[in-house]
Protein backbone atom coordinates (compact mmCIF):
# COMPACT_ATOMS: atom_id res chain seq x y z
CA UNK A 1 0.00 0.00 0.00
CA UNK A 2 1.27 3.46 -0.70
CA UNK A 3 2.71 5.16 2.37
CA UNK A 4 0.88 8.32 1.63
CA UNK A 5 -2.26 6.95 1.24
CA UNK A 6 -1.94 4.76 4.72
CA UNK A 7 -1.05 7.80 6.34
CA UNK A 8 -3.67 9.75 4.93
CA UNK A 9 -6.01 7.23 6.40
CA UNK A 10 -4.27 7.51 9.81
CA UNK A 11 -5.08 11.26 9.97
CA UNK A 12 -8.64 10.25 9.82
CA UNK A 13 -9.54 9.72 12.70
CA UNK A 14 -12.75 9.77 15.05
CA UNK A 15 -12.24 13.37 16.40
CA UNK A 16 -11.93 15.00 12.96
CA UNK A 17 -13.98 12.88 11.14
CA UNK A 18 -16.78 14.02 13.54
CA UNK A 19 -15.83 17.71 13.17
CA UNK A 20 -15.90 17.43 9.40
CA UNK A 21 -19.29 15.58 9.57
CA UNK A 22 -20.93 18.63 12.09
CA UNK A 23 -19.79 21.30 9.06
CA UNK A 24 -21.78 19.24 6.51
CA UNK A 25 -24.44 18.85 8.93
CA UNK A 26 -24.60 22.80 9.93
CA UNK A 27 -24.38 23.71 6.25
CA UNK A 28 -27.18 21.40 5.08
CA UNK A 29 -29.23 22.83 8.48
CA UNK A 30 -28.60 26.70 7.52
CA UNK A 31 -29.32 25.95 3.71
CA UNK A 32 -32.98 24.55 4.88
CA UNK A 33 -33.95 27.32 6.88
CA UNK A 34 -32.47 30.00 4.48
CA UNK A 35 -34.27 28.21 1.69
CA UNK A 36 -37.00 26.13 2.84
CA UNK A 37 -37.85 22.97 0.53
CA UNK A 38 -34.05 22.80 -0.96
CA UNK A 39 -34.18 19.18 0.33
CA UNK A 40 -37.26 18.44 -0.42
CA UNK A 41 -37.08 16.67 -4.09
CA UNK A 42 -39.48 19.37 -5.22
CA UNK A 43 -36.99 20.96 -7.41
CA UNK A 44 -37.15 20.04 -11.39
CA UNK A 45 -33.97 18.34 -12.03
CA UNK A 46 -33.38 20.30 -15.36
CA UNK A 47 -34.99 24.12 -14.37
CA UNK A 48 -31.20 25.15 -14.50
CA UNK A 49 -31.54 26.91 -11.26
CA UNK A 50 -32.78 25.54 -6.86
CA UNK A 51 -35.99 27.40 -6.29
CA UNK A 52 -35.01 30.12 -3.89
CA UNK A 53 -31.75 30.58 -5.53
CA UNK A 54 -31.21 33.22 -8.17
CA UNK A 55 -28.82 32.75 -10.98
CA UNK A 56 -27.05 36.01 -9.54
CA UNK A 57 -27.17 39.06 -7.54
CA UNK A 58 -30.36 40.29 -7.65
CA UNK A 59 -30.39 44.40 -7.40
CA UNK A 60 -34.75 43.86 -6.80
CA UNK A 61 -35.74 41.34 -3.74
CA UNK A 62 -39.59 42.50 -4.29
CA UNK A 63 -41.81 43.80 -7.22
CA UNK A 64 -44.88 46.49 -6.53
CA UNK A 65 -47.02 46.54 -9.55
CA UNK A 66 -49.18 49.04 -10.29
CA UNK A 67 -51.56 47.88 -12.85
CA UNK A 68 -53.94 50.49 -14.37
CA UNK A 69 -56.38 48.54 -15.94
CA UNK A 70 -58.29 49.90 -19.08
CA UNK A 71 -55.01 51.52 -20.90
CA UNK A 72 -54.23 55.26 -19.78
CA UNK A 73 -53.72 57.32 -22.85
CA UNK A 74 -49.83 58.17 -23.27
CA UNK A 75 -50.84 61.02 -25.08
CA UNK A 76 -52.56 62.55 -22.07
CA UNK A 77 -50.02 61.16 -19.22
CA UNK A 78 -45.81 60.79 -20.28
CA UNK A 79 -45.48 61.24 -24.56
CA UNK A 80 -46.46 64.92 -24.95
CA UNK A 81 -46.92 65.39 -28.67
CA UNK A 82 -48.19 68.99 -29.71
CA UNK A 83 -47.98 68.38 -33.27
CA UNK A 84 -51.61 66.69 -32.59
CA UNK A 85 -52.57 70.33 -31.36
CA UNK A 86 -51.19 72.00 -34.09
CA UNK A 87 -52.85 69.33 -36.69
CA UNK A 88 -56.22 69.37 -34.85
CA UNK A 89 -58.83 67.94 -37.09
CA UNK A 90 -56.23 66.61 -39.91
CA UNK A 91 -56.68 63.27 -41.19
CA UNK A 92 -54.27 60.65 -40.19
CA UNK A 93 -51.92 59.99 -42.74
CA UNK A 94 -51.89 56.59 -44.67
CA UNK A 95 -48.18 56.86 -44.85
CA UNK A 96 -48.16 56.94 -41.15
CA UNK A 97 -51.01 54.71 -40.61
CA UNK A 98 -50.09 52.19 -42.88
CA UNK A 99 -53.08 49.99 -43.01
CA UNK A 100 -52.98 48.77 -38.95
CA UNK A 101 -55.24 46.70 -37.96
CA UNK A 102 -58.26 48.39 -36.24
CA UNK A 103 -61.13 47.31 -33.67
CA UNK A 104 -63.95 47.29 -34.28
CA UNK A 105 -64.96 50.06 -32.67
CA UNK A 106 -63.06 52.42 -35.13
CA UNK A 107 -63.01 49.75 -38.20
CA UNK A 108 -65.86 51.77 -39.82
CA UNK A 109 -64.77 54.94 -39.67
CA UNK A 110 -64.23 57.05 -42.71
CA UNK A 111 -61.58 59.25 -41.33
CA UNK A 112 -59.26 59.37 -38.66
CA UNK A 113 -59.22 62.87 -37.17
CA UNK A 114 -56.16 64.17 -35.41
CA UNK A 115 -57.10 65.35 -31.45
CA UNK A 116 -54.78 66.42 -29.41
CA UNK A 117 -54.46 66.41 -25.43
CA UNK A 118 -57.13 68.27 -23.70
CA UNK A 119 -54.33 68.87 -20.85
CA UNK A 120 -50.97 71.06 -20.53
CA UNK A 121 -47.51 69.46 -20.67
CA UNK A 122 -44.46 70.37 -18.95
CA UNK A 123 -41.21 69.50 -17.62
CA UNK A 124 -40.00 68.68 -14.67
CA UNK A 125 -37.01 67.65 -13.13
CA UNK A 126 -33.34 67.40 -13.63
CA UNK A 127 -34.47 64.67 -16.35
CA UNK A 128 -36.64 67.23 -17.81
CA UNK A 129 -39.26 64.57 -18.52
CA UNK A 130 -42.43 65.93 -19.88
CA UNK A 131 -45.56 65.18 -18.08
CA UNK A 132 -49.55 65.92 -17.99
CA UNK A 133 -50.86 67.97 -15.69
CA UNK A 134 -53.01 65.57 -14.14
CA UNK A 135 -50.19 64.22 -12.30
CA UNK A 136 -48.87 66.53 -10.07
CA UNK A 137 -47.96 64.20 -7.46
CA UNK A 138 -45.89 62.17 -10.11
CA UNK A 139 -43.91 65.41 -11.62
CA UNK A 140 -42.71 65.77 -8.12
CA UNK A 141 -40.99 62.23 -8.04
CA UNK A 142 -40.01 62.42 -11.70
CA UNK A 143 -36.18 62.15 -10.83
CA UNK A 144 -37.06 58.81 -9.53
CA UNK A 145 -38.83 57.54 -12.31
CA UNK A 146 -37.72 55.55 -15.53
CA UNK A 147 -40.20 56.59 -18.08
CA UNK A 148 -40.07 53.65 -21.25
CA UNK A 149 -42.16 55.82 -24.14
CA UNK A 150 -41.90 52.63 -26.58
CA UNK A 151 -43.44 49.62 -25.15
CA UNK A 152 -45.72 47.71 -28.08
CA UNK A 153 -47.54 44.44 -28.07
CA UNK A 154 -49.49 42.45 -30.79
CA UNK A 155 -52.61 42.18 -28.98
CA UNK A 156 -55.58 44.83 -29.85
CA UNK A 157 -58.22 44.24 -27.28
CA UNK A 158 -58.32 44.36 -23.87
CA UNK A 159 -58.23 40.52 -22.41
CA UNK A 160 -55.88 39.21 -24.30
CA UNK A 161 -53.27 42.40 -24.09
CA UNK A 162 -53.80 42.03 -19.85
CA UNK A 163 -53.48 38.27 -20.03
CA UNK A 164 -50.21 38.69 -22.25
CA UNK A 165 -48.90 41.50 -19.52
CA UNK A 166 -49.72 39.42 -16.28
CA UNK A 167 -48.66 35.77 -18.28
CA UNK A 168 -46.29 36.11 -21.58
CA UNK A 169 -49.39 34.70 -23.17
CA UNK A 170 -52.22 36.17 -25.00
CA UNK A 171 -54.27 33.11 -24.02
CA UNK A 172 -55.04 31.48 -20.70
CA UNK A 173 -54.20 29.10 -18.31
CA UNK A 174 -50.42 30.52 -18.05
CA UNK A 175 -48.62 30.98 -14.68
CA UNK A 176 -48.56 34.65 -13.49
CA UNK A 177 -46.04 36.92 -13.30
CA UNK A 178 -46.11 36.70 -10.04
CA UNK A 179 -46.41 33.39 -9.56
CA UNK A 180 -43.07 33.01 -11.85
CA UNK A 181 -41.29 35.30 -9.22
CA UNK A 182 -43.00 33.19 -6.25
CA UNK A 183 -41.31 29.70 -7.96
CA UNK A 184 -37.81 31.33 -8.19
CA UNK A 185 -37.55 32.90 -5.32
CA UNK A 186 -39.71 31.45 -2.77
CA UNK A 187 -41.00 33.40 0.03
CA UNK A 188 -39.25 35.82 2.62
CA UNK A 189 -42.09 35.82 5.42
CA UNK A 190 -43.06 32.08 6.27
CA UNK A 191 -46.26 33.90 7.64
CA UNK A 192 -47.72 35.40 4.65
CA UNK A 193 -47.73 34.73 0.42
CA UNK A 194 -44.80 35.45 -1.70
CA UNK A 195 -47.28 36.68 -4.09
CA UNK A 196 -50.66 38.78 -2.98
CA UNK A 197 -53.20 40.70 -4.94
CA UNK A 198 -54.89 43.50 -4.13
CA UNK A 199 -57.82 45.27 -6.23
CA UNK A 200 -59.43 48.76 -6.51
CA UNK A 201 -62.04 50.80 -8.74
CA UNK A 202 -61.54 54.05 -10.17
CA UNK A 203 -64.58 56.45 -11.74
CA UNK A 204 -63.69 55.77 -15.11
CA UNK A 205 -64.71 52.84 -17.68
CA UNK A 206 -64.10 49.85 -16.03
CA UNK A 207 -62.77 46.37 -17.55
CA UNK A 208 -62.58 43.55 -15.51
CA UNK A 209 -60.21 41.74 -14.13
CA UNK A 210 -60.22 38.16 -13.72
CA UNK A 211 -58.60 35.04 -11.30
CA UNK A 212 -56.71 33.99 -13.96
CA UNK A 213 -54.57 36.67 -14.08
CA UNK A 214 -53.67 35.82 -10.96
CA UNK A 215 -52.97 32.11 -11.28
CA UNK A 216 -50.67 29.64 -10.47
CA UNK A 217 -51.59 28.07 -14.05
CA UNK A 218 -49.51 24.71 -14.29
CA UNK A 219 -46.90 25.80 -11.56
CA UNK A 220 -47.87 24.40 -8.00
CA UNK A 221 -51.05 25.79 -6.70
CA UNK A 222 -48.87 26.99 -3.58
CA UNK A 223 -47.90 29.90 -6.30
CA UNK A 224 -51.04 31.12 -7.08
CA UNK A 225 -51.33 34.91 -6.32
CA UNK A 226 -53.72 35.07 -2.76
CA UNK A 227 -56.81 38.10 -3.10
CA UNK A 228 -57.00 40.61 -0.62
CA UNK A 229 -60.49 42.14 -0.30
CA UNK A 230 -61.58 45.48 1.27
CA UNK A 231 -64.38 43.78 3.71
CA UNK A 232 -64.14 42.93 6.89
CA UNK A 233 -62.16 39.70 6.03
CA UNK A 234 -59.21 40.80 3.88
CA UNK A 235 -59.12 37.00 3.11
CA UNK A 236 -62.38 34.96 2.77
CA UNK A 237 -62.23 31.78 5.30
CA UNK A 238 -59.12 32.91 6.81
CA UNK A 239 -60.65 32.88 10.68
CA UNK A 240 -61.48 30.12 12.56
CA UNK A 241 -65.61 29.33 12.72
CA UNK A 242 -67.27 29.94 15.87
CA UNK A 243 -66.43 27.41 18.66
CA UNK A 244 -62.76 26.73 17.22
CA UNK A 245 -60.08 27.69 19.78
CA UNK A 246 -56.83 28.17 18.46
CA UNK A 247 -55.66 24.57 19.91
CA UNK A 248 -58.60 22.82 18.50
CA UNK A 249 -57.65 24.29 14.72
CA UNK A 250 -53.71 23.00 15.35
CA UNK A 251 -54.83 19.37 16.88
CA UNK A 252 -57.36 19.74 13.32
CA UNK A 253 -54.79 21.11 10.86
CA UNK A 254 -52.15 18.56 12.37
CA UNK A 255 -54.95 15.40 11.77
CA UNK A 256 -55.38 16.65 8.01
CA UNK A 257 -52.26 16.79 7.78
CA UNK A 258 -51.01 13.19 8.54
CA UNK A 259 -54.05 11.75 6.10
CA UNK A 260 -52.13 14.37 3.25
CA UNK A 261 -49.12 13.07 4.16
CA UNK A 262 -50.40 9.18 3.91
CA UNK A 263 -51.64 10.27 0.47
CA UNK A 264 -48.59 12.07 -0.81
CA UNK A 265 -46.07 9.13 0.09
CA UNK A 266 -49.06 6.71 -1.34
CA UNK A 267 -49.46 8.77 -4.49
CA UNK A 268 -46.65 11.03 -5.10
CA UNK A 269 -48.92 13.96 -6.07
CA UNK A 270 -47.11 17.21 -5.70
CA UNK A 271 -50.46 18.97 -5.38
CA UNK A 272 -50.87 16.91 -2.09
CA UNK A 273 -47.80 18.48 -0.64
CA UNK A 274 -48.94 21.61 -2.09
CA UNK A 275 -52.28 21.38 0.15
CA UNK A 276 -50.72 20.85 2.96
CA UNK A 277 -48.27 23.93 2.84
CA UNK A 278 -51.20 25.92 1.88
CA UNK A 279 -53.06 24.87 5.53
CA UNK A 280 -50.22 25.78 7.29
CA UNK A 281 -49.70 29.18 5.36
CA UNK A 282 -53.56 29.74 6.53
CA UNK A 283 -52.72 29.11 9.89
CA UNK A 284 -50.30 31.43 10.22
CA UNK A 285 -51.90 34.11 8.18
CA UNK A 286 -54.34 34.07 11.29
CA UNK A 287 -52.01 36.40 12.81
CA UNK A 288 -49.97 38.02 10.32
CA UNK A 289 -52.90 38.99 7.95
CA UNK A 290 -54.96 41.63 10.82
CA UNK A 291 -51.67 42.86 12.10
CA UNK A 292 -50.75 44.03 8.01
CA UNK A 293 -53.95 45.44 7.62
CA UNK A 294 -54.00 47.74 10.57
CA UNK A 295 -52.96 51.26 9.99
CA UNK A 296 -54.14 52.57 12.98
CA UNK A 297 -50.22 52.70 13.70
CA UNK A 298 -49.70 54.66 10.76
CA UNK A 299 -48.55 58.17 11.70
CA UNK A 300 -49.86 61.29 10.72
CA UNK A 301 -47.30 62.24 8.11
CA UNK A 302 -47.83 59.05 6.21
CA UNK A 303 -51.91 59.48 5.95
CA UNK A 304 -51.00 62.98 4.72
CA UNK A 305 -48.53 61.89 2.39
CA UNK A 306 -50.82 58.89 0.83
CA UNK A 307 -54.12 61.15 1.39
CA UNK A 308 -57.07 60.78 3.21
CA UNK A 309 -58.54 57.78 1.03
CA UNK A 310 -55.79 55.58 2.55
CA UNK A 311 -57.81 54.86 5.64
CA UNK A 312 -60.66 53.88 3.22
CA UNK A 313 -59.77 49.99 2.97
CA UNK A 314 -60.38 48.97 -0.90
CA UNK A 315 -59.15 52.28 -2.34
CA UNK A 316 -56.29 52.94 -4.57
CA UNK A 317 -54.38 54.96 -1.95
CA UNK A 318 -55.36 51.80 0.80
CA UNK A 319 -53.62 49.30 -1.26
CA UNK A 320 -50.59 51.37 -2.27
CA UNK A 321 -50.05 51.86 1.34
CA UNK A 322 -50.93 48.17 2.10
CA UNK A 323 -48.58 47.43 -0.83
CA UNK A 324 -45.66 48.53 1.10
CA UNK A 325 -46.64 47.32 4.09
CA UNK A 326 -46.60 44.06 2.36
CA UNK A 327 -43.47 44.78 0.83
CA UNK A 328 -41.53 45.44 3.72
CA UNK A 329 -42.66 42.26 5.47
CA UNK A 330 -41.16 40.19 2.77
CA UNK A 331 -43.86 39.70 0.25
CA UNK A 332 -42.38 39.05 -3.09
CA UNK A 333 -44.86 39.98 -5.60
CA UNK A 334 -47.40 42.54 -4.96
CA UNK A 335 -50.17 43.03 -7.59
CA UNK A 336 -52.22 46.19 -7.73
CA UNK A 337 -54.86 46.07 -10.37
CA UNK A 338 -56.61 49.59 -11.01
CA UNK A 339 -59.66 49.77 -13.02
CA UNK A 340 -61.30 52.62 -15.09
CA UNK A 341 -58.97 53.18 -17.63
CA UNK A 342 -60.85 52.75 -20.79
CA UNK A 343 -61.70 55.94 -21.92
CA UNK A 344 -63.47 55.71 -25.23
CA UNK A 345 -65.59 58.54 -24.79
CA UNK A 346 -65.75 61.60 -22.50
CA UNK A 347 -61.93 61.60 -22.12
CA UNK A 348 -61.37 64.83 -20.62
CA UNK A 349 -63.87 64.56 -17.69
CA UNK A 350 -63.19 60.87 -16.80
CA UNK A 351 -59.22 60.56 -17.01
CA UNK A 352 -59.16 63.70 -14.97
CA UNK A 353 -60.86 61.79 -12.12
CA UNK A 354 -59.06 58.53 -12.46
CA UNK A 355 -55.84 60.38 -12.79
CA UNK A 356 -56.42 62.20 -9.09
CA UNK A 357 -57.27 58.76 -7.55
CA UNK A 358 -54.10 57.43 -8.48
CA UNK A 359 -51.57 60.28 -8.72
CA UNK A 360 -51.09 61.12 -5.00
CA UNK A 361 -50.47 57.59 -3.84
CA UNK A 362 -48.17 56.09 -6.56
CA UNK A 363 -45.69 58.96 -6.02
CA UNK A 364 -46.36 58.58 -2.07
CA UNK A 365 -45.32 54.88 -2.44
CA UNK A 366 -42.41 55.88 -3.96
CA UNK A 367 -41.42 58.52 -1.39
CA UNK A 368 -42.04 56.01 1.10
CA UNK A 369 -40.46 53.17 0.13
CA UNK A 370 -36.87 55.79 -0.67
CA UNK A 371 -37.45 57.20 3.13
CA UNK A 372 -37.83 53.52 4.68
CA UNK A 373 -34.05 52.51 2.56
CA UNK A 374 -36.58 49.89 0.61
CA UNK A 375 -36.96 51.59 -2.89
CA UNK A 376 -33.58 50.60 -3.71
CA UNK A 377 -34.82 46.76 -3.43
CA UNK A 378 -37.62 47.14 -4.27
CA UNK A 379 -38.87 47.26 -8.08
CA UNK A 380 -42.00 49.57 -8.41
CA UNK A 381 -43.94 49.45 -11.97
CA UNK A 382 -47.10 51.53 -13.21
CA UNK A 383 -48.98 51.39 -16.37
CA UNK A 384 -51.62 49.70 -18.54
CA UNK A 385 -52.15 46.77 -21.54
CA UNK A 386 -51.47 49.07 -24.26
CA UNK A 387 -51.98 52.48 -25.67
CA UNK A 388 -54.37 55.05 -27.33
CA UNK A 389 -54.80 56.24 -30.77
CA UNK A 390 -53.53 59.76 -31.39
CA UNK A 391 -56.89 59.82 -33.74
CA UNK A 392 -60.62 60.71 -32.01
CA UNK A 393 -62.68 57.84 -31.95
CA UNK A 394 -65.93 58.59 -33.36
CA UNK A 395 -67.29 62.42 -33.84
CA UNK A 396 -64.35 64.77 -32.40
CA UNK A 397 -64.91 67.19 -30.12
CA UNK A 398 -62.19 69.63 -28.71
CA UNK A 399 -62.99 68.92 -24.92
CA UNK A 400 -65.09 65.73 -25.14
CA UNK A 401 -63.05 62.82 -27.34
CA UNK A 402 -62.16 59.50 -26.74
CA UNK A 403 -59.52 57.30 -28.26
CA UNK A 404 -59.25 53.38 -29.10
CA UNK A 405 -56.63 50.97 -28.46
CA UNK A 406 -53.20 51.07 -30.24
CA UNK A 407 -50.82 48.63 -29.43
CA UNK A 408 -48.16 49.82 -31.29
CA UNK A 409 -46.52 52.52 -28.85
CA UNK A 410 -47.42 53.25 -25.32
CA UNK A 411 -45.81 54.29 -21.85
CA UNK A 412 -45.09 53.06 -18.50
CA UNK A 413 -42.88 53.82 -16.08
CA UNK A 414 -40.64 52.20 -13.05
CA UNK A 415 -38.79 53.26 -10.22
CA UNK A 416 -36.63 51.47 -7.82
CA UNK A 417 -35.24 47.94 -7.82
CA UNK A 418 -31.33 48.71 -10.06
CA UNK A 419 -33.40 50.56 -12.68
CA UNK A 420 -31.85 54.24 -13.50
CA UNK A 421 -33.86 56.64 -11.96
CA UNK A 422 -34.49 60.29 -13.90
CA UNK A 423 -34.31 59.33 -17.38
CA UNK A 424 -36.23 58.73 -20.34
CA UNK A 425 -36.15 55.61 -22.80
CA UNK A 426 -37.74 55.21 -26.10
CA UNK A 427 -39.11 57.76 -28.69
CA UNK A 428 -42.31 58.27 -30.86
CA UNK A 429 -43.12 59.80 -33.85
CA UNK A 430 -44.50 62.91 -33.97
CA UNK A 431 -47.83 61.71 -34.32
CA UNK A 432 -46.94 59.23 -31.61
CA UNK A 433 -48.61 56.53 -33.72
CA UNK A 434 -45.37 54.72 -34.22
CA UNK A 435 -41.75 53.65 -32.43
CA UNK A 436 -38.61 55.80 -33.68
CA UNK A 437 -36.23 54.60 -31.25
CA UNK A 438 -35.64 51.63 -29.30
CA UNK A 439 -38.47 49.33 -29.15
CA UNK A 440 -39.42 47.06 -25.66
CA UNK A 441 -41.93 44.33 -26.25
CA UNK A 442 -43.60 42.91 -23.38
CA UNK A 443 -41.12 40.27 -23.59
CA UNK A 444 -38.27 42.31 -23.46
CA UNK A 445 -40.12 44.39 -20.29
CA UNK A 446 -40.04 40.47 -18.44
CA UNK A 447 -36.53 39.58 -19.24
CA UNK A 448 -35.64 43.10 -18.05
CA UNK A 449 -38.06 42.47 -14.60
CA UNK A 450 -36.54 38.56 -14.27
CA UNK A 451 -32.86 39.90 -14.74
CA UNK A 452 -33.99 42.64 -11.86
CA UNK A 453 -34.81 39.69 -9.30
CA UNK A 454 -31.41 37.76 -10.34
CA UNK A 455 -32.62 35.78 -13.10
CA UNK A 456 -31.89 35.01 -16.72
CA UNK A 457 -35.50 34.74 -17.64
CA UNK A 458 -33.70 32.00 -20.72
CA UNK A 459 -33.29 29.53 -17.48
CA UNK A 460 -35.96 30.32 -14.84
CA UNK A 461 -38.06 27.32 -16.87
CA UNK A 462 -40.85 24.48 -16.00
CA UNK A 463 -41.11 21.80 -17.58
CA UNK A 464 -44.86 20.68 -18.23
CA UNK A 465 -46.69 18.30 -20.82
CA UNK A 466 -43.20 17.82 -22.62
CA UNK A 467 -42.01 21.04 -22.90
CA UNK A 468 -40.16 24.07 -20.82
CA UNK A 469 -41.87 27.08 -20.11
CA UNK A 470 -41.27 30.31 -19.40
CA UNK A 471 -42.09 33.70 -18.70
CA UNK A 472 -41.03 35.31 -21.78
CA UNK A 473 -41.70 32.10 -24.17
CA UNK A 474 -39.40 32.06 -27.21
CA UNK A 475 -38.03 36.09 -27.50
CA UNK A 476 -37.20 38.85 -24.57
CA UNK A 477 -33.92 40.61 -24.86
CA UNK A 478 -33.01 42.68 -21.52
CA UNK A 479 -32.83 46.45 -21.51
CA UNK A 480 -29.85 46.84 -20.50
CA UNK A 481 -30.35 50.37 -21.22
CA UNK A 482 -32.40 51.45 -18.85
CA UNK A 483 -30.52 49.16 -15.73
CA UNK A 484 -28.01 51.46 -13.07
Amino acid sequence: MNKELLQYGLNINRRKFLSRMSIGLGSAALGSLLIPGLFDGTAEEDAGFIPGIPHFAPKAKRVIYLFQNGAPSQLETFDYKPTLNTMMGQDLPESIRQGQRLTGMTSGQKSFPLIGSYYKFSQHGQSGAWVSEVFPHMAKVVDELCIIRSLHTEAINHDPALTFFQTGAQQGNRPSMGSWVSYGLGTENKNLPAFCVLLSRGKGNGQGVYSKLWSNGFLDSVHQGVQFSSGENPILYLQDPDGMDRTSRRKMLDQVAALNEIQLKKFGDPEIAAKIQQYEMAYRMQTAVPEIMDVSKESDDIVKLYGSECLIPGTYAANCLLARKLSENGVRFIQLYHQGWDQHGNLPNEMRGQAKDVDQPSAALITDLKQRGLLDETLVIWGGEFGRTNYCQGAMSVDNYGRDHHPRCFSIWMAGGGIKPGIVYGETDEFGYNIVKNPVHINDFHATILNQLGFNHEKLTYRFQGRRYRLTDVSGTVVRDIIS
